[in-house]
Parts: structure tokens; C-alpha cells; sequence
């Protein structure tokens, strides 16, 4: 079979190792790619926004099955385009995928089907949202409509920084169009889970939970970034939780898209958070999660390849869906600076011993070598049968990793063993 990733980061370093575990693959092709990519897949400089030299590529080198990773070309209808050409695809289709690229039809979608979510009010005019953040409660969570970057949402501590998130959205156009709608919620209390599934419309199978560690500094501190690091599974996750997150989140989020005619198949990321009133949404994506998926797919037991067909055919009630019982973590190494400002162009050095557990996001090929083009350069995974020795694990690795100006956080997974030890 030859197989079409599309994307570029770490993300999709995991599932294209993943894939290569099915003999019956022989090509794997990534557009984009990059540098560490490249020891696993055939890059082509395509970007993954380039829907129709996609389309183009995927038509001329007889690709028998794509993986549309990112949001942004799902959002675009990449899935819809391939189908087209009867090129079957994982990943939804562009009316199924709003999910993710608008976070008023997401909520409005909770809404109208009792799926628990943050209370919330919908804006399209700036004056009127600035009236209303005058009497709002404090703090409070500002959210861009359409997609952007992951960084479309301000938690504001202060009725100020409200102000200015809903000025800068709205007037400044900080993150473009996707500011010409604004959402204005309840804040939540309470630990955050994230749980990817498979769905065809018709069955959900939930993966490992997982924990995200979104801040760059360790303890918690310094600007949010695209994730420094996770673990799985989540503590929080308890089975309690995932029985309710099943019958009240996860199905009825599936039936709801089923009937407004935008049915769902792919990977449904729940972004969730367990308040003292149960587990709520705090966002869906349409694609899997960057970092999660670093640590979820090492545990995946299933071939990868047979579930996403599964998915794409509607038969995944049919397949059994197995984890490893084990745990996992996933250390992210960052360019210093990051997620501000950050050099690049630095080598890269990863012994063999220890690259297939490594997932590389940001770098590029230079005179043969691979150096840093990005601002999350990598993540390194490890699995073990406790969280603790997966932690110690995956830090033991980091230490035989090298490239300047690299900088990660030395408390991966602290909260959760603080969690797990008080039990």
C-alpha cells in the first residue's frame, strides 16, 4: 500500500511510525514532513494548506489511503477533495470538521443537545461585548471563533485583561478572521483531561486519557504554548469518569453531528475538565492532539492502520481496540525562546539506540544533517509499566539528546504522581 500523511510535526512523526508497524505498507509519503520525518516517510515539499497540489500528488503516485492530520486542511475540505478522486481518507469531512473550526457552532451545538459545557455568550460586535464584560463574572474565558494556532483563547484574571483580550480579538485582529466572532464563557474549575477517539459516526472507542502540560516553564509558569509535554493515562481519568464522559459527552457528541447531517469520522478529540459538577467540554478538535498522541499511540496496541480503515468503512464495532495497561510519557525539547522568539539552524544529535521513540516537530535538512527549524524541535516518549518509570524513562533519554539552545521542563508528569501518591 502506499500511504499519505498529511502534515509536518510531531504529531504526525507518531502516526507515520505507527503505520509503518502494518507489512503490508510499502511507501509512506509526508507533505510536508520534515527533517526527522524524513528517516521514516519520503517528504515532499507540499504544504499541508495546499489542498490542491494534495490532490494533484495524491492522484499522480497512486495513494491507496491518506491521513489528513492537521486541523487547518480538514477545515479546508482536503478530506472531501481526496474522496473525489476516490481516495479514501481518515480524517472528517469539511462539514463534520467545524467541530473544530468554529467554536460558536461547537457551543451552540452543546447547547441545543445538553452536552455539559461552560456557560456562554456569543459576539460579533465589540461594543456590545465590551458592555457585556462589565458586569460578567471574573475571571473569565475569551475564545476566537475560527482557528488559530491553538492560541485563540485568553483567560482573563482581571476585567482588564478581558478588555484587552476582546479589543485585541475583535480590532486588532490578532488572530485575523477568526476575531470577527467571539465567544465569552464560564470559567471552569477543576483538573483537565484529554481523551481521543475513534469514531465512524456510528461507534466511539475512546483511547488513553491523557495530561497536557501546555505551560513552557516547569511548575506551571510562563506563556502557554503548543504543549511541553503529556502523559498517559491521565489519574484524573478515573473509571467513574470515563463511564459518564461515555453516555453524556462522548455519544451524544456523535449522535448530535449525525443529526445535523455532518457526521463525524475520524479523530474526535474531547478536550475536557472534571468540575465538582461532573466532567464538561471545554473544546472539541477534529484531528489528533499535538503532543497526545505521542504518548497515545505507543500504548495503541491495534494495528493503527486496520482501525483508520475501519473508521473510513463504518465497521469499527467490528475490531477490538486494545491499550497497553502501562503508562507513558512524552518530554518535549524546545529552542530557547520558545513560544516568543528562537534561533534556529542548530544540529541535531539523536542516537540510534533511542530514535524510534522519538517524534520530531521542527526541524529541517542542512548539508546532510538535521537541525532545528522550529520552535518545538522534538518530543521523546517512553513506556514503562508505571507512570514513575515511564517519567524516568523518558528524562533518562532526553539527557542523550543534544542541539543548542535546547530547553525543556524537568517536571513532566509531576502532578499526576502528586495525584496518584495521595490516593
Amino acid at each position: 500500500m502506499n500511504i499519505l500523511v498529511v502534515g509536518g510535526g510531531g504529531r504526525e512523526h507518531a502516526i507515520i511510525k505507527k503505520i509503518k508497524e502494518n507489512k503490508l505498507v510499502n511507501t509512506i509519503y509526508a507533505l510536508p514532513g520534515n527533517g526527522g520525518i524524513a528517516k521514516d516517510a519520503i517528504c515532499v515539499d507540499i504544504k499541508a494548506t495546499d489542498i490542491d497540489g494534495i490532490v494533484d500528488f495524491a492522484t499522480k503516485n497512486n495513494i491507496d489511503y491518506a491521513v489528513v492530520a492537521p486541523d487547518d486542511p480538514l477545515v479546508l475540505g482536503a478530506v472531501d477533495r481526496l474522496n473525489e478522486k476516490n481516495i479514501p481518507c481518515f480524517g472528517p469531512k469539511a462539514n463534520a470538521a467545524i467541530i473544530e473550526g468554529s467554536k460558536v457552532f461547537s457551543k451552540e451545538l452543546m447547547k441545543k443537545y445538553g452536552i455539559p459545557t461552560a456557560k456562554y455568550e456569543v459576539f460579533d460586535n465589540m461594543d456590545k461585548a465590551l458592555e457585556y464584560i462589565k458586569t460578567a463574572p471574573i475571571p473569565t474565558v475569551i475564545k476566537a471563533d475560527g482557528l488559530a494556532l491553538g492560541k485563540g483563547v485568553i483567560i482573563a484574571m482581571t476585567r482588564k485583561e478581558a478588555e484587552d483580550a476582546i479589543v485585541s480579538m475583535m480590532q486588532d485582529k490578532v488572530f485575523g478572521k477568526s476575531g470577527d466572532h467571539i465567544v465569552i464563557e464560564e470559567f471552569l474549575e477543576g483538573p483537565e483531561v484529554s481523551v481521543l477517539s475513534f469514531t465512524d459516526g456510528k461507534t466511539v472507542v475512546p483511547m488513553v486519557s491523557s495530561m497536557d502540560h501546555k505551560r513552557a516553564f516547569d511548575h506551571d509558569e510562563g506563556l502557554n504554548t503548543g504543549g511541553m509535554g503529556t502523559i498517559a493515562p491521565n489519574p484524573c481519568y478515573t473509571a467513574d469518569v470515563a463511564k459518564e464522559c461515555m453516555e453524556k459527552i462522548f455519544i451524544p457528541t456523535m449522535n448530535a453531528m449525525n443529526a445535523e447531517g455532518r457526521t463525524f469520522k475520524g479523530c474526535l478529540y474531547f478536550g475536557l475538565m472534571i468540575t465538582k459538577d461532573g466532567p464538561k467540554v471545554i473544546e472539541y478538535n477534529c484531528r489528533f492532539g499535538d503532543p497526545e498522541t505521542q504518548v497515545v499511540l505507543p500504548l495503541l496496541k491495534t494495528d493503527l492502520l486496520t482501525i483508520m480503515q475501519a473508521v473510513t468503512n463504518e465497521t469499527l464495532s467490528d475490531l477490538k481496540v486494545e491499550f497497553s495497561t502501562g503508562s507513558a510519557c512524552c518530554v518535549v525539547m524546545a529552542s530557547k525562546g520558545y513560544p516568543v522568539k528562537y534561533d534556529k539552524g542548530f544540529e541535531i544529535n539523536i542516537p540510534d539506540e533511542i530514535s524510534n521513540s522519538v517524534y520530531v516537530a521542527g526541524a529541517s535538512t542542512k548539508d546532510g544533517k538535521m537541525v532545528t527549524s522550529g520552535g518545538r524541535v522534538l518530543g521523546v516518549t517512553a513506556t514503562a509499566d508505571t507512570l514513575k518509570d515511564a517519567i524516568a524513562a523518558a528524562y533518562e533519554k532526553v539527557e542523550k539528546i543534544s542541539f543548542d539552545n535546547a530547553f525543556y521542563r524537568h517536571d513532566i508528569g509531576a502532578k499526576a504522581m502528586k495525584i496518584l501518591e495521595e490516593r
